[in-house]
């Protein structure tokens, strides 16, 4: 199971998060669907090199965009004029109000779409594949990440054939649910094709009912 499902979509609700949250019926859910695809889209587009890990969407009577990057600054722009103009081109683009809020990544080098992201600059600026991960993966773990995985597959170093190499550090438990795995996949486009890039990172267990039952009986007796 763990090898064959989205390790992200398989812990949802138990170690991750839905990455939209709003309600539709039947004839109203395929044209949001589509319309978060799209919000997503225009936003990696525009903003480009921002270290943008996730972006969420709640709909309530205004349309929540919460980016989550690395590099806030780029973002955000001088007193908050580049978030103001991207906040009226998404609502000039889609016809809806926006609310865009920006959310710091405190250790980039620990989250998977970001170590993907900086695998795939290197790979497309032509350093080797190999030297590009195993800096990766060397400042993950020093980081604090127990496990991290790279799969680097395609036309590697412009051989005529494809393969796909491995590359592991630590443990990465994907059968685990209860495992705090991110995941990742990002494609570098070279000269002779696309190299494809899959990440892997382990960040330890969560025992979330656990700690929420030994608060719970803490502020009791506390009372």
């Amino acid at each position: 199971m763990g090898h064959k499902v989205n390790p992200n979509g398989f812990r949802l609700g138990i170690t991750t998060e839905w990455p939209s949250k709003w309600f539709a019926g039947r004839k109203k859910y395929g044209q949001l669907f589509r319309e978060d695809i799209l919000i997503k889209r225009f936003i990696t587009n525009r903003i480009k090199d921002a270290g943008i890990s996730r972006i969420d969407i709640e709909r309530t009577k205004k349309v929540s965009v919460a980016i989550h990057t690395s590099k806030p600054g780029i973002i955000i722009g001088k007193q908050g004029a580049a978030i103001e103009e991207l906040r009226k081109d998404l609502e000039r683009e889609f016809q809806t109000p926006f609310e865009v809020n920006i959310r710091e990544i405190r250790n980039p080098d620990v989250d998977a779409y970001v170590i993907g992201e900086t695998i795939k600059g290197q790979i497309e600026r032509r350093m080797p594949y190999r030297r590009a991960v195993k800096m990766a993966l060397e400042k993950a773990t020093q980081a604090g990440a127990l496990g991290v995985k790279v799969r680097i597959s395609g036309r590697l170093n412009g051989a005529e054939i494809a393969r796909a190499e491995l590359f592991k550090e630590g443990n990465v438990p994907l059968h685990t649910l209860r495992a705090n795995v991110q995941f990742a996949v990002l494609h570098a486009k070279t000269s002779y094709g696309t190299i494809g890039v899959k990440v892997w990172v382990y960040l330890g267990m969560v025992f979330k009912k656990v700690q929420e039952a030994q608060s719970a009986s803490l502020s009791s007796n506390a009372s």
